[in-house]
C-alpha cells in the first residue's frame, strides 16, 4: 500500500480550519463525489468489535428539512444554508444485544468468519455486554452504539476539513420529539434506530469571528 501523500502540517492545518459553522453560504454544494468521499470515511470508519451499529441518513428533500426545524432548535439557519444534511442514527437494544440476529448476520455473512471464531467472538461480546461494562440496559446499549457512531461523525468532519469543507456537529434537537418524526415522515424503524447526532456540511460564509480556543495541551494530556 502506499504511503498517502499528506503530512502532519496538513492534518493539523486542517483541524485548526475546522470549526462549528453556524451559517453556510447556500449558493454553495458540496459536490456529490466530495459527499461521497466524506460518507465513504464514515462507512471505513472502526468500531467496537467492528459492529458498525450506525446508519446515515442524508436529508437534501427541503420539505423534510423544514418539518425538522421544530424539533431541532440548534439546527434551523444549518438546514436553510447547509450543501447536505446528514442524521446518524444509532442501533438500539434489539439489533446489538450479543446475541441479536443483526450480530449474528454481522459475524456470519459481513465477516465471514468459520463457526468457531463465532462461537468464540460471541462469548467475549456477551461477557464483554454483561462483565466488563455492565450495558443491562436499553438506554446503555444505545448510548454504547452511539459512542461508536460519535467515531465516524469525527471522521466525517476531518475528512471534510481536509478537503476545504465546513461542518458543524449538532445536539440541539429533541431526541424523542426527533425520533417520532423520522418515524412518521423518514420511515425510520425506531425501535431499531435512535438519533444520536446531526451533522452539516457545506461551506462557510464568513470566517469565524474569534480563533480557535483550546485549553492548554499539558492540562489535558499526561504522560506517566
Amino acid at each position: 500500500m502506499n504511503t498517502p501523500n499528506i503530512t502532519k502540517e496538513d492534518i493539523l492545518n486542517a483541524f485548526n480550519f475546522r470549526h462549528a459553522t453556524k451559517e453556510f453560504d447556500a449558493t454553495k454544494k458540496v459536490s456529490d463525489e466530495d459527499m461521497k468521499f466524506i460518507l465513504e470515511t464514515a462507512h471505513l470508519s472502526p468500531s467496537s468489535f467492528g459492529f458498525e451499529p450506525w446508519h446515515f441518513i442524508v436529508v437534501q428533500d427541503k420539505e423534510l428539512r423544514e418539518l425538522l426545524k421544530p424539533v431541532a432548535w440548534g439546527a434551523p439557519l444549518k438546514l436553510d444554508t447547509a450543501s447536505h444534511f446528514v442524521l446518524g442514527l444509532s442501533m438500539k437494544a434489539p439489533m446489538v444485544k450479543h446475541d441479536s440476529e443483526y450480530i449474528m448476520h454481522m459475524m456470519k455473512d459481513v465477516k465471514q468468519l468459520p463457526q468457531e471464531v463465532i462461537d468464540m467472538y460471541s462469548t467475549f461480546y456477551r461477557e464483554f455486554q454483561e462483565r466488563d461494562f455492565d450495558l443491562d440496559t436499553d438506554k446503555k446499549l444505545f448510548d454504547w452504539s452511539s459512542k461508536q457512531t460519535y467515531i465516524a461523525l469525527g471522521n466525517m468532519m476531518t475528512a471534510a476539513a481536509l478537503t476545504g469543507i465546513d461542518s458543524c456537529p449538532i445536539e440541539g434537537f429533541h431526541q424523542e420529539k426527533a425520533e417520532a418524526l423520522l418515524k412518521d415522515k423518514f420511515g425510520v424503524d425506531t425501535d431499531k434506530y435512535g438519533l444520536s447526532f446531526m451533522a452539516a456540511f457545506g461551506y462557510r460564509k464568513a470566517d469565524p469571528e474569534f480563533g480557535k480556543s483550546r485549553r492548554n495541551f499539558e492540562d489535558i494530556v499526561t504522560f506517566r
